[in-house]
């Protein structure tokens, strides 16, 4: 039997984030930061390192993110945090609020390489709407892409309606963002 868990990324868990979306940790590579943090932010959170930003981020209140396990071994990461703690998405004037409830966000997606195609989204989603939870959160939103044909996942991505709405949620509008010539939809998932 697989024994899944999923946990906020705090400092002492920053190495297993860092396994999920950087495993060689390349400065140049992504640390899920470019919706979190404008580039002189990442600047005064340490040494203008984007593994220092990360780290800096995983030592505060509260996680950017959580990571799902699967016996043990990390396999997923998604970004959730409340959307006005992501600076570049509060600021966006593509994806607005569509009304004034408290909503988190969940912006990114990423699934370790070799882990692909075995159910860890679902647990990954699953873990995020709940931490979510567990931090007051009204809502949790998704801003998914559903481009025409196949969709490049060796990196990360924002998941897909369908992704979405089997874990329950719904569409709630459109932004003024397009990806691959399609408006991007705004899904929402009221927790109780």
């Amino acid at each position: 039997m697989t024994d899944w868990a999923t946990h906020p990324v705090t400092a002492e868990r920053v190495d297993d984030f860092a396994d999920v979306i950087n495993p060689h940790r390349r400065e140049s590579h992504c640390w899920c930061l470019s919706h979190r943090l404008r580039v002189k932010e990442i600047g005064e959170l340490g040494d203008g390192s984007r593994e220092s930003a990360a780290r800096a981020l995983a030592a505060g209140e509260t996680s950017f993110g959580v990571v799902t396990y699967r016996d043990s071994v990390p396999v997923g990461w998604c970004h959730i945090a409340p959307r006005e703690d992501i600076t570049r998405l509060a600021a966006s004037a593509l994806i607005r609020p569509i009304d004034d409830l408290a909503v988190w966000s969940i912006i990114c997606v990423v699934v370790r390489g070799g882990h692909r195609r075995q159910g860890v989204t679902e647990h990954l989603i699953e873990g995020a709407v709940a931490y979510a939870a567990s931090q007051g959160a009204p809502a949790v939103e998704t801003y998914p892409v559903d481009p025409p044909g196949r969709m490049d996942l060796t990196m990360a991505f924002v998941g897909t309606r369908s992704m979405f709405e089997r874990r329950g949620f719904t569409v709630v509008g459109e932004t003024d963002a397009v990806a691959s010539k399609l408006p991007r939809l705004v899904m929402r998932r009221v927790l109780p």
